[in-house]
């Protein structure tokens, strides 16, 4: 599969997986499978210019969705506990981007549990592989590994310490995470920070080749805007 071949050798390029954003993740022995969702938009067909791998904060998210039935194996810790995890791997596109193409097939119980201390949640699995995934892969396994492979490619700051940094502001978090993989510029990075200043997602920027780029359209917020970090995992 192209994507498969194009991925492998970009990687190739990279140094050593990242450090585990899971800790002490358990993978129950079953996992239901969800239906795939319906489309929350019109199907875009378009030609793939780029990537983003996008990179939720697992703390701040389980912050607001504690007591959410679909967000328990992310954040009741009954799996594990989870500092970033792998929000979905999107294709891009020249001002419309891929979605909502034709996909037949949802990801079988074994792909979701292959997956699931990097993306806590099969409904989320199901929703970004119908959403995203059917337009740039074959089939959902193909398309989780892909995202997986970008995910662990990555290295990632003591984001717990640099929560407790003075001052913090959204170039300090750019320049930790390119401190940790240097093989990214902060104009790779793009952060998405609430309207309280907490930071919920880091997004990085691919080529179509898979090797890190600038970010289209950004980086979000600029450098000297304050960003908050939550810290708690309970």
């Amino acid at each position: 599969m192209r994507i498969a071949r194009g991925l492998l050798a970009a990687l190739a390029l990279l140094p050593a997986p990242a450090l585990a954003q899971a800790w002490q993740c358990r993978v129950p022995r079953s996992v239901e499978a969800p239906d795939l969702p319906g489309p929350d938009g019109p199907r875009i067909v378009s030609p793939i210019t780029g990537y983003t791998l996008a990179l939720s904060w697992s703390p701040e998210f389980c912050h607001g969705h504690r007591n959410d039935r679909d967000s328990q194996l992310q954040c009741s810790g009954q799996i594990g506990r989870f500092g970033f995890v792998l929000h979905g791997l999107w294709p891009e596109g020249r001002g419309r981007d891929p979605q909502w193409c034709s996909a037949s097939e949802a990801p079988s119980a074994t792909t979701l549990r292959e997956n699931l201390c990097v993306t806590p949640s099969p409904r989320l699995m199901a929703h970004e592989w119908a959403k995203h995934g059917a337009c740039m892969a074959s089939s959902p396994e193909g398309y989780l590994k892909a995202g997986r492979a970008l995910f662990r490619s990555l290295r990632f700051p003591d984001m717990a310490r640099l929560s407790r940094v003075d001052g913090l502001n959204a170039g300090m978090v750019r320049a930790a995470l390119v401190g940790e993989t240097p093989f990214l510029k902060p104009d790779m990075i793009r952060l998405v920070v609430n309207s309280r200043g907490w930071l919920e997602e880091v997004q990085v920027c691919y080529a179509r080749s898979f090797m890190p780029v600038r970010c289209p359209g950004g980086t979000g917020p600029r450098d000297s805007q304050p960003v908050k970090i939550w810290r708690s995992f309970g």
